[in-house]
C-alpha cells in the first residue's frame, strides 16, 4: 500500500513553563489578555505534522511519500528523513523561504501554547498532486495534514478528481479554516482524524451535528489523549483502544502524528482498525516519553515487548510479522 503524506514541515522550539498556564488566567478579564511566561528551558528539534507521520512509518519500516513545501535550509532535514525510510522525491524547496517554524510552551498539566509562522509552506499550493501520482505508479491513500490552507483544498479536490481515498486531517489548520472550508475538506474523505477538541471545533465551524458529520466520512479517528482512542465506522461496532502506559510523561507534542504515523503503518500491513490503533497509540507513547517529535528510538524487540505487555500475545502475534527484524538497527 502506498501512503502519501502532505502537510508542514518545520523546525519545533519547545519550551517548558514551571507552572499552570490556567493559574494566569483572571477570571472576567480574559477580553484582553497580555501574558508573558518565564520558562525553563529551550529545546530545537526537527517537526511539522508530515514529516513527524513519515518519520514515524519509516521507524516503523515503511518508505511513505512525503509532499511538502521546504525551505533553502531544508538539506542536513531531508537527509535525516531519507534515512529513515521516507520517500522525499516530490518535496517543493523554495528558491527564497525558510523552512516553516513552529514554537511551544507546555506546563506542568501538559497544557500547550503554541504559534507557527508557515515561511515555505505557502508555497505548497503549487504542488502537483496528479503528477506525482503518474510518477509513482498511483497512490492508496492520501492523508491530508496541516499545511497551507489554500494547498490542503487543492490537495483534496485534487486527490477526488483523480480518484485517490483521501485521509482528512485538518488539526491545527482548524482554527485558520472557516466552515466552507472544513466541508470541502472533509465531506467524502475515506479517513478523518481529530482529537476530542477538534471535533468540538470542526461541529462549531461547519454547523454540523455529530451525526451529520460522521455521515460525510466513511471512518472517524479520534484521538482521546490518555484514554486511547475511538474508531467509528459506518455499519460497525464502534472500536476504543487504551494507550499503553508510559514510563514517563515527557512532553506531549507530535504525540498525535506519532499515532497516525502507527495507524497508517498498520493500514499499510492490512491489518484492521483495531490493531491500526494499537500500533498508533504506542508509537505515540514512545513519542510522549520523548522530548521532540522525532527523537525517540525503540528496536523491534522494544516494540514487541512493550505491545505484548499492553494488547496481548494475540495481538502482538499479528502485528509481530509485520514489523522488520532489522527495525532500530
Amino acid at each position: 500500500m502506498k501512503v502519501a503524506v502532505a502537510g508542514s514541515v518545520g523546525r519545533d522550539h519547545l519550551m517548558t513553563f514551571p507552572g499552570k498556564f490556567t493559574d494566569s488566567l483572571v477570571e472576567g478579564s480574559l477580553a484582553k489578555v497580555s501574558l508573558s511566561f518565564l520558562v525553563d528551558g529551550l529545546d530545537i528539534h526537527r517537526g511539522g505534522c508530515a514529516a513527524n507521520i513519515t518519520f514515524g512509518m519509516g521507524a516503523l519500516g515503511l518508505h511513505p511519500l512525503l509532499v511538502a513545501a521546504v525551505g533553502k535550509d531544508w538539506a542536513d532535514y531531508n537527509d535525516w528523513l531519507v534515512r529513515h525510510g521516507v520517500n522525499t522525491d516530490h518535496v517543493k524547496i523554495s528558491k527564497e523561504l525558510y523552512t516553516a517554524t513552529f514554537i511551544v510552551t507546555t506546563d506542568d498539566e501538559l497544557n500547550q501554547i503554541a504559534s507557527f509562522f508557515p515561511g515555505a509552506m505557502s508555497e505548497a499550493r503549487e504542488i502537483d498532486i496528479e503528477a506525482i501520482a503518474l510518477h509513482e505508479g498511483g497512490i492508496d491513500l492520501f492523508l491530508i495534514g496541516p499545511d497551507d490552507p489554500d494547498a490542503m483544498l487543492r490537495h483534496s479536490h485534487a486527490a477526488r478528481r483523480l480518484g485517490i481515498p483521501v485521509a482528512a486531517d485538518p488539526s491545527q489548520q482548524l482554527a485558520r479554516m472557516d466552515g466552507e472550508a472544513v466541508k470541502q475538506l472533509v465531506i467524502g474523505a475515506k479517513y478523518l482524524f481529530l482529537n476530542e477538541y477538534e471535533l468540538a471545533l470542526m461541529l462549531q465551524k461547519t454547523g454540523w451535528s455529530d451525526a451529520e458529520l460522521f455521515d460525510h466520512v466513511q471512518i472517524r479517528v479520534v484521538t482521546l489523549g490518555a484514554k486511547g482512542a475511538r474508531i467509528e465506522e459506518h455499519g460497525k461496532a464502534t472500536i476504543t483502544v487504551a494507550a499503553p502506559p508510559e514510563k514517563v510523561k515527557i512532553d506531549p507534542t507530535g504525540i498525535g502524528d506519532s499515532f497516525r504515523s502507527g495507524f497508517l503503518s498498520g493500514l499499510s500491513w492490512g491489518l484492521d482498525h483495531e490493531r491500526c490503533a494499537q500500533i498508533g497509540s504506542l508509537v505515540a507513547t514512545f513519542c510522549l516519553e520523548t522530548k521532540g517529535t522525532q527523537e525517540y528510538l525503540f528496536d523491534r524487540k522494544q516494540f514487541m515487548e512493550r505491545f505484548e505487555g499492553a494488547y496481548g500475545e494475540d495481538a502482538a502475534r499479528e502485528v509481530a510479522h509485520h514489523i522488520d527484524p532489522r527495525m532500530g538497527l
